[in-house]
């Protein structure tokens, strides 16, 4: 392939490969062409490549071939010289003048063709002069062409009437004239081409709207009959142009040249016109006379309805959104005229299929193309059409005189008119949700009476849709739900009397019931309401003429009632079974009653015994048909939903029935069931047709689908779907007709029975299907034929999910006679079905030599047969048998199964067969995998040659051949990567594959090609060329077909996994060249982001929608850091839409400049301001920003950084949008756009809070968005606000207080307010407010507020305790008892919601202060979100205030919230509280409540939990211990202490983050200090009582034996849990662990909080001894000692500033406090103390050798070594070796060269030196002052030059003061002979004093002090010294008086100026 890739063709490379490779070749050498052409400068070569390809023309190229060679050389003459073209041009028409009419010379005169058109298209005016001949040439070869020449010639006539425009006037009548009778050409294709032909044609011919419209309405009309799905959308693309262009023109300037010709135009009226004929009556000449075609009944020809549907479509479309706007209500009339016809309504079907045409015609105009506030204004529109309609009504009804003939068909027209206008205005309001409110607000529109009237309308089809869409604005606007229940409830009362009153409240109660489940708030419980249905069937029976009604309406409401939920039918289950027992055994009358039997699992309770009764129910008169086969069918649909275990008894006589009920024995018509399509296999859509399903068109194409009454949904089918959940992907429910879905149900419950039933029952029925095949004849056979084959997919289906077998042979052989007859049939379904049920029972049946003989039986058919019908059946059933048994089950027939398939895929006479036998063959490729390895370059081969040359008409082949592309791709896999020969071989011809199938006209085949694609880039992304696919897949997104928009979503999103940023370049790239005629792509500068937020807006389908999300969400994801701007700019302006609406304001003007606008400009844009949906979206990207920012770098939060422009673009920057779109959002009218807008301000305000302002020290940017934030929140606390929002806004509001941006008392108030009003709200209790939502909403409300302000005071306590007295808590401080009150109570609440299921009898039978027993399960969740706060904010007001103060409202709060009092101002003692608690038994409980609700919650948090309520909970109990009555409440109780340590040790093994370690440690802490204190407590009072006992029992732990108990002991626990955190932190601690072969001796510092997590854990552990026994002591000191001097060893390692880390402190201030402890010094632990302590000092000893490593903190060793000397007696330590190296540590310190450590060490040895007993110090002194003297001698000629060394001799000259102080009397002399001549040596000379540095000054000053306070102190010592020597005396007297001169000298310089200063002021003040 690599050899085609050059300029000109490589001749000899094409003449060394085969000749099947050619074609190929060539093709692949012409794709590079066109890629290279544009680029290359082609002058000297173009000769030789105008000759090569002129060539190719006549070597016969195929379909795919010819029009890139075409394309190539337009562009290689548009690009090079022109002198040639027109021999070319020539050459080609002598081509196609040519005679030769052969198979084989066809393609060449094709390939001519598509050069002519190619060449006009190119360079249209340059060729002007040829184009008559041209014309006529390609018109005379038109006539004798056949269908491939014919549809060749037309796209060739429209590229030139494209190139031409105006120039080629002249020949536009003849070209209409000759294209205009192909309209109706037999091939399909052809109608296309001349359709698109005669588009272009009108752009220019102006005849084409004025004198012809008429005839080309007829003309499409006609083309119309009989077409297909393609036809229909070019056919009415033409009409609907057309029609839009004629009305355009009457308003265009530059028309006076049409005026010179004197036409007559047409009117909007008269357009109007012209389309309602093809509606109403088809294309059948209706020209002739109008009257006659009237007057026979001939019907509307179903094809033309739905063709002229789609063209209105595009009228309006064309016309555009303004215009629509404008013109809506002529529309509307007229398009609900329609449906009035009564030609559109000649039977039911025909009316529904006439409503559905309408509804999607408003649908797809209104819906789309207006924005949010035109939809409002078309609603508007709508309810006064059905307010006319319905006053006609109402004239008819009233009417008693009779004078009114034709009332009757004036009410039964005006019912489809309702259906139409309900069901619009419904799906209005709903796609408008909450926007919709200004609609029910403005009392002038009176929507709700409007719809409500219609209730009572004489139709029951016309007042199910009036419940609809009721039901549709209470679900967009769920205010109003429970007000309209309300409602209809009141009216239903009041109009018991009239029929249609109690059919159409209760079909609006149950749409409304039904609608409970799409509203997250619900209605409240008691809304409900059974008593009414109950109260209807009750009063059934006294009214014949309402009976039937009432009983109706009963059912109906209790079935929708069921759709509730559990919580709510629970309630009422005893009365609903009694009304069920009494419905059943009685007379024909409650027939009737069964049609509105409800929904499912009540029916579980009551059906069991009786659905045999049901049974035998039948048969009853023919007037009962009806209502029997509603029985059936709710029967059936019951049984569906039980297990079929419960009803075995009965299943002879039930399959009797399902069997008569589908094999039609019964029923005369012919009914055919509508499942066959679902139960076949999806991939087989192609074979099928049902692709149709995926189009924009689905819900009128289905009309046009063979099986019975399809796509005739329609309400008064079944009143019962107006309550049930509405099936996926459909707008509105739509039940088929009565007939159709018994035999669904039949079929469907066939199949769940089936499995069930025994082998003997299996063949007798397999049997009697194929007699009842053989009986039946003609059409009737064929539909019980479709029926039967469903029914046995159905039970297959049915076998395979149960996993269970078909059955013994005989069994077999009996359905697979069945199957294989229609494996033959004429009717391409049976066919398709047979083929499926053979793969299923292949798959049932799974014995090989089964699946041998099916598959041997199939490969001699297909070698013998020649006919179409088997040949296509039969290549089915091969790749069917492999889909069901996969690869390794059918590998044997692999082989042959291919090359048959391969051969009859080479079929080119019956493109059925090739269709069939690729499709076979996909599905062989995707379930071989790699067993199918060896065939792929066969495969392959094959499918580039027929890509090649199977015309392009033939699509279905098409779209087979590129899904045997895709499942190639897909089992070559991987590998496709590699680089062998053979890998590039097929890698290159996959990917010439996808070229040819991207470049097919086909929508179906494009898609097929994305999804190759997107398969090769998963694989091989390198070689998968994204600069031409992204454009491509943009230009798709634009596409009129929904798959190929599915399909480029998807690929997009992938895409966009990986690479985003290119794919973002090449769609721009793309924005860039917008300015060719091609593009038709709206990409502008905001990009394909801007577009794929664009296309949310217009798109329904979910799954796309979802695709588009995902795919916006990758982007957003790796590129809007990067690119910030450009991202909010796009959020921004999304969201900006709500706030100002951006349509293009066209003011007031007339009619004749109105329409200038609505030409050509406006289509290329069509603008629609964002609807609320996508706003919701736009916000959830700006909080997915702000947290991406959070991600990639902290300089976002960074004002200074920002402003010093070191990075730019930084979110900070940006923050005032921020603020903006947080607030556009949270203020909008919609609930899911304010919620996420409140979301937004809240991230916003988290991220933002602390950051500075740069310019105002102290204060941080927020402050200044006060305001917003405040305006922002007002709204959501408005009286009709719902709770999940008012629920938001209290967080917000707490985050916004909490977060300390606003210190001012003021300020803060704004929003505090807020919170106090919603307190209100709280404290008004259950029963007070009207509600609308369920009770749960209300929970969910009050907790949110109770939650905010315990945030709030959480807040302010903690800054009050951090000693800042904070505003918050002057605002706290007011509210706080009645807080305290209502936590307490909710908390009581949530420990109760906590027990587990098996103490459901504790809880209070009327519900908790804050929820209702029936909406227990929704109000856990709120409980359980806010619970934690709670509690804090409990433990801190207990802390501080509340252990001491119990006022009654207090007990009475506690005992009495339960009852429904209307408020919850429990201050009146009513009866509910005998006798008020006292204080302490208050107390008690409180803490039982918190420990219990904390105990419960630190067992096991979910991992789900977020770590906000862990640390919540911890520092709850932390406040709480703070408080002196929690401490002796858990210190009472020793086992809770314990308990509560266990619980926190399992937090620890599932809790990792350093923050909820440090949490619980200062839990544990707490619990020991209360310990302790208790423990203190009772020594002390046993020390008063036991004076003058000699005897003191052991208190602590451990008591006289010194044992621990586990489990029982809190010591034991607590030193479980510190050893946890200890080995977690230090795992070589343990010698389990540093033992372990995965531990890893690596000895890192310890990271900050590690160290103090260590720290906090040394600490406690030094305490614990405290809490033991003397006995006790020494069962754990030897663990703690052991640990502390491990612990030193390794964290008191040396560091350049000599800190000491916080290990090492508390480490030493342990040792402190336990060698001061005083009761381990009894006589009996005596020994084993002295033995403890020993050893410690060795231990430090030892590891505090110089010369380890890394190396140890000398200073912190001996400050250790220091405290045990210190604290110890000499015996215990007096021992020589460790005395020696004691020293020796002292001595090396000494010795060392850092001043640091011998400052330090000379401190220590000051305190050693002057220990109390003399017996430890002495050893200590002789050994060290000689080497201190020694040191402190040198200094004279080593002066200090640093303020370390100078601190050094300081402390060193203490220590010598300190020794001459403890020296006796006589020995003074010699002392101060060594310390004053040291001191005087460091004395300076006047000299050098003045060149000395600081440090040398200071010492000579310290000196100086020194001598002068020693001398008074030994006077007569200190003269003896001085006497020896007389130099020093000298010395010292200079000191002195250099010292005193310079006193002076300061002294006297000092008052100077003082009395300068006095003139100076004087001065400056004269100055004045």
């Amino acid at each position: 392939m690599e050899l085609a890739h050059s300029l000109l063709l490589n001749e000899e490379a094409l003449a060394q490969i085969t000749e099947a490779k050619r074609p190929v070749f060539i093709f692949e050498w012409l794709r590079f062409l066109d890629k290279v052409l544009v680029a290359t400068d082609v002058k000297e070569k173009q000769k030789k490549l105008v000759e090569q390809l002129t060539g190719l023309i006549s070597s016969s190229p195929g379909p795919p071939t010819r029009k890139l060679l075409a394309k190539n050389l337009a562009a290689l003459y548009s690009i090079g010289d022109t002198y040639t073209v027109f021999q070319t041009l020539d050459k080609c028409n002598d081509i196609i003048r040519n005679k030769d009419d052969t198979a084989g010379y066809l393609p060449t005169k094709l390939a001519a063709v598509a050069c002519v058109g190619a060449f006009y298209e190119k360079m249209g005016r340059m060729l002007g002069s040829a184009f008559p001949e041209t014309v006529n040439n390609l018109l005379k070869s038109l006539k004798s062409a056949e269908s491939q020449g014919r549809s060749e010639i037309l796209m060739s006539l429209q590229k030139v009437l494209n190139g031409l425009g105006g120039a080629a006037a002249s020949c536009h009548r003849d070209i209409y004239k000759n294209a205009r009778s192909l309209l109706t050409d037999r091939s399909m294709a052809v109608r296309c081409a001349v359709a698109k032909c005669l588009l272009e044609l009108q752009n220019e011919a102006v005849f084409m709207w004025t004198a012809e419209l008429e005839n080309i309405a007829t003309l499409c009309f006609k083309a119309l009959e009989n077409s297909n799905y393609g036809v229909r959308v070019a056919v009415s693309k033409l009409l609907g142009t057309v029609m839009a262009t004629a009305l355009i023109a009457n308003y265009v300037p530059g028309t006076e040249l049409i005026m010179r010709q004197n036409v007559k135009r047409a009117t909007f009226d008269e357009v109007l016109e012209l389309m309602a004929t093809g509606f109403l009556r088809g294309g059948s000449g209706f020209l002739k006379s109008g009257g006659e075609m009237l007057k026979v009944g001939g019907s509307v020809n179903r094809e033309v309805r739905v063709g002229v549907t789609q063209a209105y479509v595009v009228f309006v479309t064309t016309l555009g959104g303004q215009w629509l706007e404008r013109s809506f209500a002529t529309f509307l009339s007229h398009v609900l005229d329609l449906v009035s016809h009564p030609r559109a309504t000649q039977t039911h079907v025909e009316a529904v299929y006439s409503r559905r045409c309408v509804s999607f015609i408003l649908r797809a105009t209104v819906g789309s193309l207006l924005g949010e506030k035109a939809q409002i204004a078309a609603a508007k529109e709508i309810c006064q059409a059905i307010g006319k309609q319905m006053k006609a009504v109402e004239a008819v009804v009233n009417d008693t005189s009779g004078e009114n003939k034709s009332g009757a068909a004036d009410i039964a027209a005006s019912q489809h008119v309702m259906v139409c206008a309900l069901q619009e205005l419904g799906s209005l309001v709903q796609s408008l949700n909450a926007t919709a409110s200004p609609l029910i607000q403005e009392a002038s529109i009176g929507l709700l009476e409007t719809v409500t009237s219609v209730l009572l309308h004489p139709t029951m089809a016309a007042r199910l849709a009036a419940a609809w869409c009721l039901r549709c604005v209470a679900v967009a606007l769920p205010f109003q739900l429970t007000p309209f229940l309300d409602r209809c409830a009141e009216r239903l009362n009041n109009l018991k009397t009239s029929p249609e009153a109690v059919s159409g409240y209760s079909f609006a109660m149950a749409a409304l019931l039904g609608g409970v489940h799409q509203c997250p708030l619900g209605i409240p419980h008691a809304k409900g309401k059974v008593c009414i249905a109950e109260d209807l069937l009750r009063t059934a029976a006294q009214n014949s003429r309402l009976s039937l009604q009432r009983t109706q309406a009963g059912w109906l409401l209790l079935g929708a009632l069921m759709t509730l939920g559990p919580s709510v039918v629970r309630y009422h289950l005893p009365k609903m079974l009694l009304l069920w027992r009494n419905v059943f055994p009685r007379s024909l009358k409650e027939l009737e009653a069964e049609k509105a039997r409800g929904d499912s699992f009540t029916w579980q309770v009551t059906l069991e015994g009786r659905a045999g009764a049901l049974c035998g129910k039948n048969g009853k008169g023919s007037h009962l048909k009806a209502s029997a086969a509603m029985v059936r069918l709710r029967l059936y649909d019951i049984l569906a939903l039980l297990p079929p275990k419960t009803y075995e008894g009965s299943f002879n006589a039930l399959l009797r029935e399902l069997v008569a009920e589908f094999t039609l024995t019964d029923n005369s018509a012919n009914t055919t069931t509508s499942l066959l399509r679902s139960l076949c296999h999806y991939d087989d859509s192609v074979l099928l047709g049902s692709w149709l399903q995926e189009t924009d068109h689905k819900s009128i194409e289905d009309q046009l689908q063979p099986n019975s009454a399809s796509g005739s949904g329609a309400l008064e089918h079944d009143p019962s779907s107006i309550y049930l959940r509405i099936p996926a992907g459909e707008a509105v429910p739509g039940p088929l007709p009565l007939g159709v879905s018994v035999i669904d149900a039949s079929v469907a419950l066939f199949g769940v029975v089936f499995p069930h039933v025994s082998y003997k029952h299996r063949l007798q029925m397999l049997d009697h299907f194929a007699e009842c095949v053989k009986q039946a004849k003609g059409v009737r056979q064929q539909a019980v034929q479709l029926n039967i084959f469903t029914a046995v997919l159905s039970a297959l289906k049915g076998l395979a999910e149960n996993k269970s077998t078909l059955g013994p042979e005989e069994v077999r052989k009996s359905a697979l006679t069945l199957v294989m007859g229609a494996l033959d049939n004429p009717n391409p379904i049976l066919r398709c079905a047979a083929g499926e049920a053979l793969g299923r029972m292949a798959q049932v049946v799974g014995e090989a030599t089964f699946i041998a003989r099916m598959a041997q039986y199939s490969f001699d058919k297909l070698k013998s047969a020649r006919d179409v019908v088997s040949r296509t059946g039969h290549s089915l059933a091969l790749g069917c048998l492999h889909r069901y048994v996969g690869g390794i089950g059918s590998g044997q027939h692999l082989k042959t199964s291919v090359s048959i398939l391969l051969a009859l895929a080479q079929d080119g006479t019956s493109s059925e067969v090739q269709t069939w036998s690729l499709h076979s063959l996909a599905l062989i490729v995707d379930s071989s995998g790699p067993m199918y390895r060896g065939y792929v370059e066969p495969t392959l081969s094959l499918v580039l040659t027929l890509l090649l040359t199977v015309p392009p008409s033939h699509t279905e082949v098409h779209q087979c051949l590129g899904r045997c592309l895709g499942a190639i791709i897909t089992t070559v896999g991987p590998e496709l990567q590699g680089n062998g020969a053979t890998i590039s071989t097929i890698r290159s011809s996959c990917l010439v594959g996808c070229a040819i199938t991207q470049d097919h006209s086909d929508s179906l085949v494009q898609a097929a090609a994305i999804s190759c694609l997107q398969q090769l880039h998963m694989f091989a992304p390198r070689h998968v060329n994204l600069s031409s696919l992204v454009p491509s897949l943009c230009v798709h997104l634009c596409s009129s077909h929904l798959l190929l928009r599915r399909a480029a979503v998807a690929c997009l999103r992938q895409l966009a996994q990986r690479e985003a940023a290119e794919v973002c370049e090449y769609a721009m790239s793309l924005a860039k060249n917008a300015g060719d005629k091609e593009s038709s792509v709206n990409i502008t500068e905001t990009g394909l982001e801007g577009l794929l937020f664009g296309m949310l807006d217009r798109e329904t389908d979910r799954k796309l929608c979802s695709d588009i999300h995902d795919t916006l969400g990758h982007m957003l994801s790796s590129l809007a850091v990067e690119k910030l701007s450009h991202w909010l700019m796009l959020c921004k302006d999304v969201l900006a839409a709500s706030s100002v609406c951006k349509t293009r304001e066209i003011y007031e003007m007339d009619d004749d400049t109105m329409f200038t606008t609505l030409g050509e400009e406006d289509k290329s844009k069509p603008f629609v301001a964002p609807r609320w949906a996508t706003r919701v979206f736009a916000a959830d990207c700006l909080c997915r920003i702000i947290h991406l920012c959070d991600n990639a770098d902290q300089a976002h939060f960074d004002l200074a950084m920002a402003q010093a422009g070191c990075i730019n673009d930084l979110l900070v920057l940006h923050l005032s949008d921020l603020i903006r779109m947080a607030f556009m959002a949270a203020t909008d009218h919609s609930n899911q756009l304010r919620m996420a807008g409140l979301q937004a301000l809240e991230d916003i305000i988290k991220k933002f809070a602390s950051v500075p302002e740069p310019e105002f020290p102290g204060h941080v940017i927020l402050e200044q968005y006060q305001a917003n934030v405040g305006a922002a929140l007002r709204p959501a606390f408005s009286q009709d606000t719902p709770s999940d929002i008012i629920a938001k806004a209290c967080q917000v509001c707490s985050t916004w207080i909490g977060s300390g941006v606003v210190s001012d008392l003021n300020d803060l108030r704004r929003v505090h307010n807020l919170l106090v009003s919603s307190l209100d709200k709280v404290q008004a209790g259950k029963g007070s407010s009207s509600q609308l939502y369920r009770e749960s909403a209300t929970t969910m409300e009050k907790l949110a507020v109770l939650k905010a302000w315990a945030e709030v005071t959480t807040e302010g306590l903690s800054l009050l305790t951090m000693g800042k007295l904070d505003s918050l808590i002057t605002l706290v401080q007011p509210e706080l008892p009645t807080l305290s009150r209502l936590w307490l109570a909710a908390l009581k609440d949530y420990a109760l919601l906590t027990l587990p299921a098996e103490f459901a009898s504790q809880l209070p039978p009327d519900g908790g202060a804050f929820y209702t027993p029936e909406t227990i399960d929704t109000a856990r969740l709120h409980y359980r979100n806010s619970w934690a706060p709670v509690l804090h904010a409990v433990a801190l007001w207990l802390n501080s205030t509340g252990f001491t103060c119990s006022e009654p409202a207090e007990a009475a709060a506690l005992s009495g919230l339960q009852k429904r009092s209307t408020s919850v101002n429990l201050n009146q003692a009513s009866g509910a509280t005998p006798s008020a608690k006292s204080l302490p038994e208050i107390n008690k409980d409180r803490m039982h409540l918190i420990l219990g609700v904390s105990i419960q919650f630190l067992c096991s948090p979910r991992p789900e939990e977020p770590i906000e309520h862990v640390t919540a909970c911890l520092q709850a109990l932390h406040t709480l211990l703070d408080s002196p009555y929690a401490r002796v409440h858990i210190a009472e109780d020793q086992l809770i202490g314990v308990e509560l340590l266990n619980v926190l040790h399992r937090l620890l093994l599932t809790w990792n983050p350093p923050s909820v370690q440090l949490l619980v440690t200062g839990v544990v802490q707490q619990i020991v200090r209360a310990a302790q204190d208790y423990l203190q407590e009772k020594r002390n009072t046993l020390n008063e009582d036991d004076m003058e006992k000699e005897s003191c029992p052991a208190l602590g732990e451990g008591g006289d034996s010194g044992g621990l108990i586990p489990g029982k002991s809190l010591v034991f626990a607590t030193m479980e849990l510190l050893m946890f955190i200890l080995v977690r932190h230090m795992p070589h601690l343990s010698t389990k662990m540093s033992d372990s072969p995965s531990h890893v001796a690596t000895k890192t510092r310890l990271s900050e909080e590690s160290a103090r997590l260590v720290a906090a854990t040394v600490t406690i552990l030094s305490d614990l001894p405290s809490l033991c026994s003397p006995a006790g002591c020494m069962t754990i000191l030897p663990t703690i000692l052991f640990l502390i001097a491990r612990i030193l060893k390794d964290t008191a390692i040396k560091s350049v500033d000599n800190q000491v880390p916080p290990p090492v402190s508390a480490a030493l201030q342990g040792i402190k406090s336990i060698v001061t402890l005083s009761m381990a010094k009894t006589e009996e632990t005596q020994k084993q103390w002295t033995a403890l302590i020993r050893s410690t000092l060795a231990c430090i000893l030892e590891y505090s050798q110089p010369d380890s490593l890394p190396a140890p903190d000398e200073v912190s060793m001996l400050t250790a070594i220091a405290l045990l000397l210190w604290s110890a007696s000499s015996e215990i330590i007096g021992v020589q070796s460790l005395q020696n190296g004691c020293m020796n540590r002292f001595k090396n310190a000494l010795n060392s060269c850092d001043p640091w450590v011998q400052a330090k060490c000379y401190q220590l040895l000051l305190s050693v030196f002057q220990h109390s007993n003399r017996a430890l110090s002495t050893p200590y002194i002789h050994s060290l002052a000689p080497i201190v003297v020694e040191k402190l001698k040198a200094v004279e000629r080593n002066r200090p030059a640093s303020n370390t060394e100078l601190l050094a001799v300081q402390e060193g000259i203490k220590v010598l003061e300190t020794l001459v102080a403890l020296g006796e009397e006589q020995n003074r002399v010699q002392l101060l002979a060594l310390l004053v001549p040291t001191l005087i040596s460091y004395l300076l000379d006047e000299n050098s004093f003045a060149s000395a540095s600081t440090a040398s000054k200071d010492l000579h000053e310290f000196a100086l002090q020194n001598l002068m306070h020693i001398g008074p102190l030994y006077p007569h010592a200190f003269k003896t010294v001085m006497g020896a020597a007389p130099e020093l005396k000298v010395r010292l007297e200079t000191a002195v008086r250099a010292s005193q001169a310079s006193k002076a000298k300061a002294a006297a310089r000092q008052p100077a100026p003082t009395v300068h200063s006095a003139p100076t002021i004087k001065l400056k003040t004269s100055f004045f």
